[in-house]
């Protein structure tokens, strides 16, 4: 069989033991380090911490919803640092580009722990973060698909799903030291410290990870297939150009964003940044708790990416993935489910037995309003920021009943003494050990749906496209599919969870964006023989 770095009919010397070890270990590092600076913010945002601090508001889900939109902006900007650093890699080189892209994300995110408040600098504090926001997700468009093609085209025969799973697996792993560093700084740090100033810490930790994936990396030799194409004269023009013109590339960049990036990152960021959140605002699970809850659920999950990376070397790249997409449109939501009650068993009881009913003449909420125009917006809004669930209606005069009896609501107090009688618990809670356990297991299902679409992805995508224009078409396509049906999945979730009620109805946008790649998969992805490319 035919590996990768062999697509161009590369004589050069196959890479010994020694440097494989090496591709994998500075490549997956770098793009865990890298990963670490781009979560930094989400792991933050989470925790309402850059909504205080950069996007001053009304409400606290005005500040959460700002802050989610600024974490957007990064993803939306990926698609273009794909296009330019895609271009780059295409005629310059996988090693150098993806040398770029992440001293660009290193400094950009070092940069955002040194930015003034809102309270400092008005306006100017949210329009600087965005504008760094920008540059991270300009860097991670090229670097992502740098790591990955450059361990492909490492590769020898049947191995390309295994060593690049790798590469998936550390962007679960920056995530992970995303929360370790920001736990750590937390513990070493007085309370009043971390949240004065401490959080900047995390941001300019990036500036130590840099300096040892730059160490790393300038190790490295150039990619074996680049090396070949260059020394044939092959490499591509423009390679942007390219990538829409090849014969059959339009058809393969079409099951690329829709079928495969699409489906795959709204499952992934759904287990990661959604159980994040899910946890720590709608249950009310106390923030440090919900954090290392999360990061022990994804730690014990690494493994499902290698699994089935090196499966699919066995059985093909689609099968896992078309797998992956049926059995999370059957578990998302009862996953969820038990997520929440064994996050907060006391609120769920109440929701079931005094289920909150809120109505009036018009009920309007607008999540982005800094202040509610009636009086059922205001409670709808103050249900919101505590994690109730509730549901709405239309009545001449404005009333609350929690469990079908009308409750007093003139003023927070009254209203707060209502549900607490009722059962619902206001306070932020730590889940009892068996709980945890419960809500551990949840996530490595959760994990394991994550890692079977993620796992084989690097290759498959590598396989996909022929080697002169591998850089763009891959990246191009994962990511918009990553920037814009990912990226946007906080805000959106969250904005579905405030305007209904529900604290579950954010879910159906990750349901519908699978059950649209699922059925973009199964018909349009042709099985790649492993260890191939798309011909030239």
């Amino acid at each position: 069989m035919a590996t990768i770095a062999a697509d161009t009919g590369a004589t050069l010397p196959p890479p010994t033991r020694k440097d494989i070890q090496l591709v994998i270990t500075a490549s997956s590092l770098g793009t865990a380090f890298e990963w670490y600076d781009f979560f930094i913010y989400g792991t933050l945002a989470a925790s309402g911490i850059i909504g205080r601090t950069f996007f001053p508001g009304g409400s606290e889900l005005l500040q959460t919803l700002f802050a989610w939109a600024g974490f957007a902006v990064g993803f939306g900007f990926r698609p273009l640092g794909a296009v330019l650093f895609g271009f780059l890699g295409d005629r310059l080189g996988r090693k150098y580009t993806f040398l770029v892209t992440i001293t660009l994300m290193d400094i950009a995110t070092a940069g955002m722990g040194f930015v003034p408040s809102a309270a400092s600098i008005g306006l100017a504090a949210p329009c600087i973060l965005i504008v760094l926001r920008i540059l991270q997700g300009l860097a991670l468009g090229g670097e992502y698909g740098g790591a990955a093609i450059y361990v492909a085209e490492h590769s020898p025969p049947g191995k390309s799903g295994f060593y690049t799973s790798f590469i998936q697996a550390s962007v679960v792993g920056g995530f992970i030291l995303s929360l370790v560093v920001v736990l750590t700084t937390k513990s070493v740090l007085p309370a009043e410290t971390w949240q004065a100033w401490g959080w900047r810490l995390p941001f300019v930790f990036s500036l130590v990870l840099l300096a040892v994936s730059l160490w790393m990396r300038l190790k490295l030799s150039e990619s074996p297939v680049f090396q070949s194409m260059k020394a044939a004269g092959e490499t591509a023009k423009n390679p942007f150009i390219e990538s829409f013109t090849y014969p059959g590339n339009l058809k393969r960049l079409f099951v690329a964003l829709f079928g495969i990036a699409a489906g795959l990152t709204v499952i992934w960021y759904t287990a990661m940044f959604t159980v994040l959140s899910f946890l720590q605002q709608t249950m009310r699970v106390q923030e440090t708790a919900a954090q290392l809850i999360v990061g022990l659920g994804a730690a014990s999950g690494l493994f499902w990416f290698v699994l089935f990376g090196r499966l699919s070397d066995r059985i093909g790249r689609k099968t896992p993935i078309v797998v992956g997409y049926a059995l999370t449109l059957v578990l998302l939501f009862p996953v969820f489910w038990a997520i929440g009650s064994a996050a907060n068993p006391g609120m769920v009881r109440a929701a079931r037995h005094a289920p909150v009913f809120v109505s009036g003449p018009h009920c309007a909420y607008d999540p982005f309003a800094a202040k509610q125009v009636d009086d059922c917006g205001k409670l709808l809004d103050y249900l919101s920021k505590k994690g109730i669930p509730y549901t709405k209606g239309r009545t001449p005069v404005t009333i609350v009943a929690v469990g079908g009896d009308a409750i007093p609501h003139d003023s927070p107090a009254e209203l707060d003494a209502a549900l607490i009688k009722a059962g619902y618990n206001l306070d932020k809670v730590i889940p009892a050990p068996l709980d945890i356990v419960l809500i551990l297991l949840a996530i490595l299902v959760l994990g394991a749906l994550s890692g079977v679409t993620f796992g084989p992805v690097a290759a498959l995508l590598a396989e996909m496209f022929p080697p002169r224009i591998r850089y763009s078409s891959m990246s191009i396509p994962y990511h918009i599919g990553t920037g814009y049906f990912g990226g946007f999945l906080p805000f959106i979730s969250q904005y579905i969870v405030a305007r209904t009620g529900d604290p579950y109805a954010g879910l159906w946008y990750t349901w519908c964006v699978v059950a649209m790649a699922l059925v973009v998969t199964v018909i349009g992805l042709k099985e790649p023989k492993p260890g191939h490319a798309a011909p030239e």
